[in-house]
């Protein structure tokens, strides 16, 4: 066996290239070392939660949406959206848009208060809850203040 093919099979690595763990070869030429920096996380369920509510959202024509990021603050949710919509017909057609789409997505146990009044729409999908209201009424609970006071968590979108 020539010598450099017995020191390519030791430097045979374990790496994870698709949902079942294979056997490959490093590259030679490559001395590269990756940094955890280089290396972005995977989105987690909640973040993927809340991508699909906003992207429903904006769809809908919801405006004054609010994000707040609850990681850290609550045991219960790890973020809580906050919109406005023009009439009750409205909110209840966004709050009925958005539990349309967390369903098709397969997210379960999904909660939703105050769809028969349409005045104030609250879905809770585990990781995100959603206040859809009137703004009226949005104004009058101002939730966003109770959440945010001295902090910068809140983002506009």
């Amino acid at each position: 066996m020539p010598k450099d093919s017995a020191s390519a099979i030791q430097r045979k690595e374990w790496s994870l290239t698709t949902s079942v763990l294979s056997k490959s070869r490093k590259p030679v030429a490559s001395k590269t070392r990756k940094t955890a920096s280089a290396v972005s996380p995977a989105p987690s369920a909640a973040d993927e939660t809340l991508n699909l509510i906003l992207s429903r959202l904006e769809d809908m024509k919801a405006e004054e949406t609010v994000t707040i990021d609850l990681r850290g603050k609550s045991a219960f949710s790890d973020y809580m959206v906050v919109t406005t919509g023009r009439s009750n017909r409205h909110v209840g057609a966004v709050a009925e848009n958005v539990a349309k789409g967390l369903k098709e997505t397969g997210v379960k146990g999904i909660h939703i208060e105050g769809l028969p009044n349409c005045d104030w729409v609250l879905i809770d999908s585990g990781d995100v809850i959603v206040h859809v209201f009137r703004p009226e009424v949005r104004e009058f609970y101002n939730l966003e203040r109770l959440w945010t006071q001295n902090t910068a968590t809140a983002k506009t979108v």
